[in-house]
């Protein structure tokens, strides 16, 4: 029953991700620690591995289409991977269920980011110039990594206008160029996290393939869809798991029973 449901969560989340281009990995290690029963010491680097997993499959058909940035890309992830070693170090040291709140309030953040996205790429507000971009870029990959190894998430709901705005990019550049970045730091956080987790390589097995058995259709069907609607959809569902879990932790005793 645990593979089925992991296969089910794993096509959910592959579609999404398949339809929007992003946001849905966020939703990885909830399923992992409500619908699997994982802690989040187990859940963290498991999630880890499908971002990368997903973002690595990615990374090969931008590539093909020349909208990846490998240089950019290189620069950019350098500060996350040092710091995601630092997040993951602080993940170690919390409790599991602040943990789920702080994860709880970056879901949050992400579903109102989706809900106040503009549909025109071109409006992306003030841009970066000169030093200030390449400070700006630094601290924006610094920031990802340490949420990477901290909470198990891709961060690419914050690299892709980080490098519109620091490095003027365009959007699918941009996306194809911070799916190379996840990879790094996903990778970074897995090795920071799963040193002592105890991973269920049957159950991170089925995750990977419904999530890449989920993107294709996703993908293919994301033209005919209005994109604002799904994605305010999406965002409001975010925003249910985020109720959702701060519930279970603050009135319902917290993420294991």
């Amino acid at each position: 029953m645990s593979i089925l449901i992991a296969l089910a969560a794993g096509l959910a989340i592959g579609v999404a991700l398949g339809l929007l281009g992003g946001g849905g990995s966020i939703l990885a290690v909830p399923a992992l620690v409500y619908l699997l029963d994982q802690d989040i010491a187990t859940a963290v680097p498991t999630s880890l591995l499908v971002v990368g997993m997903a973002s690595l499959t990615g990374v090969a058909a931008h590539a093909r289409d020349g909208d990846v940035r490998w240089r950019i890309a290189a620069g950019f992830a350098l500060p996350g991977v040092a710091t995601s070693f630092a997040g993951a170090w602080v993940n170690s040291r919390l409790d599991q269920n602040v943990l789920l709140l702080v994860f709880a309030g970056l879901m949050v953040i992400v579903a109102v980011h989706m809900l106040m996205s503009s549909d025109e790429p071109e409006d992306e507000g003030r841009r970066f110039e000169g030093r200030s971009r390449l400070l700006a870029a630094g601290v924006a990959g610094a920031a990802v990594g340490f949420l990477t190894g901290l909470l198990g998430v891709g961060g690419g709901f914050l690299i892709v206008p980080a490098l519109v705005l620091t490095l003027h990019l365009p959007m699918a550049v941009a996306v194809g160029t911070s799916l190379v970045v996840i990879v790094a730091n996903s990778a970074a956080g897995f090795v920071a996290n799963s040193s002592g987790a105890d991973l269920d390589w049957v159950i991170a097995g089925a995750f990977i393939a419904g999530g890449l058995a989920g993107a294709i259709p996703g993908s293919r069907f994301a033209p005919r869809l209005d994109e604002a609607r799904l994605r305010n959809g999406f965002a409001v569902f975010i925003l249910a798991v985020a109720v959702f879990v701060v519930v279970q932790v603050t009135v319902l005793g917290g993420a294991t029973t």
